[in-house]
């Protein structure tokens, strides 16, 4: 008998792991009988109760499994270290929220069936606040046309991803991996086929997304997988580095011709000084974020370190 791995990260979701668990143990045994199944929380770190939940959930089903990590490593680290320790002949990955629908479950098995070994979930709408959909919208376009791999617009991660991908990624060995570009990158080799879906409501508690971490993950797009930020800065640079030439060979010029009817410089120059150290200044930034990433691939720590297993003996 095959079995059906689910891996779903949680963080401070006390409200949402109980439901989360029924609602997949029933969709896995109602719609998938034929088929043997784990699930598999991995908690980043919770501090409202999630892991006494967990813990009361792993004891009634043996099935359901539980990771705790020692600490928060971030919202692309502990999914990704879920996904290398599922034992399936596929894992399926949904967020504890009810934002990625349970119902499509058995969805992604059938095509799986069909000999699609990555089934990949993408939104068309959202019941999201439509101007950070918007957003979301403008950043998965420029990505996708700045970035060196085929991204998937409106994929985050959700669908199914057969054996064989899983244990690609345990060989990648990355010590700041992004799942979105690592699909974009490999998955026309796995026979990827996308699903469409319409994204729900979070279900209860808030939402941990905000700027810091919609920004953390556009930099590691943007670092990972395109080179145009430093291209942008190479071509930009010597851009105003000769409009700055052909401005001052004009002043120069005129300023000889009409010397004493001709305006002081300092106005033009002040505001030329400004814009070329805001300039400058963006891109020294935007170089850091290249050099953080290449830092932390360097340093090379554990993608996560646990601090207890259940239900894996």
């Amino acid at each position: 008998m095959k079995k059906i791995s689910v891996m779903i990260p949680c963080y401070n979701e006390v409200e949402n792991v109980v439901p989360i668990s029924e609602a997949v143990v029933g969709t896995l045994t109602d719609k998938l009988p034929e088929y043997d199944y784990e699930i598999l929380f991995i908690d980043n770190h919770s501090t409202d109760g999630t892991r006494e939940k967990l813990e009361e959930i792993c004891a009634g089903n043996k099935k359901i499994k539980a990771i705790f990590n020692a600490t928060n490593f971030g919202q692309f680290n502990s999914p990704f270290y879920g996904m290398c320790q599922t034992t399936g002949d596929c894992t399926i990955t949904l967020c504890c929220d009810f934002q990625d629908p349970v119902e499509l479950i058995p969805v992604f098995v059938r095509e799986w069936e069909k000999g699609h070994r990555i089934v990949s979930g993408v939104k068309t709408s959202s019941k999201e606040n439509g101007f950070i959909y918007f957003l979301r919208t403008v950043y998965y376009k420029m990505i996708k046309n700045m970035s060196s791999v085929q991204m998937i617009e409106h994929f985050t991660g959700f669908g199914l991803y057969d054996k064989t991908f899983i244990d690609i990624l345990r060989q990648l060995n990355d010590p700041i991996p992004f799942i979105r570009g690592i699909v974009g990158e490999y998955g026309s080799g796995f026979n990827l086929t996308e699903i469409e879906y319409e994204q729900p409501q979070r279900r209860a508690g808030k939402t941990h997304n905000n700027f810091y971490s919609l920004y953390d993950a556009a930099m590691l797009s943007f670092t990972s997988y395109t080179k145009v930020g430093l291209r942008l800065a190479t071509f930009l640079g010597g851009i105003c580095a000769g409009l700055s030439f052909v401005v001052a060979v004009v002043y120069t010029v005129l300023k000889l011709l009409y010397w004493d009817n001709f305006p002081a410089g300092i106005i033009p120059l002040t505001i030329g000084v400004f814009f070329l150290g805001g300039v400058q200044l963006l891109f020294i930034g935007f170089m850091g974020e290249y050099i953080l990433n290449i830092n932390t691939r360097v340093i090379h720590r554990p993608i996560v370190v646990e601090e207890k297993r259940i239900n894996f003996d």
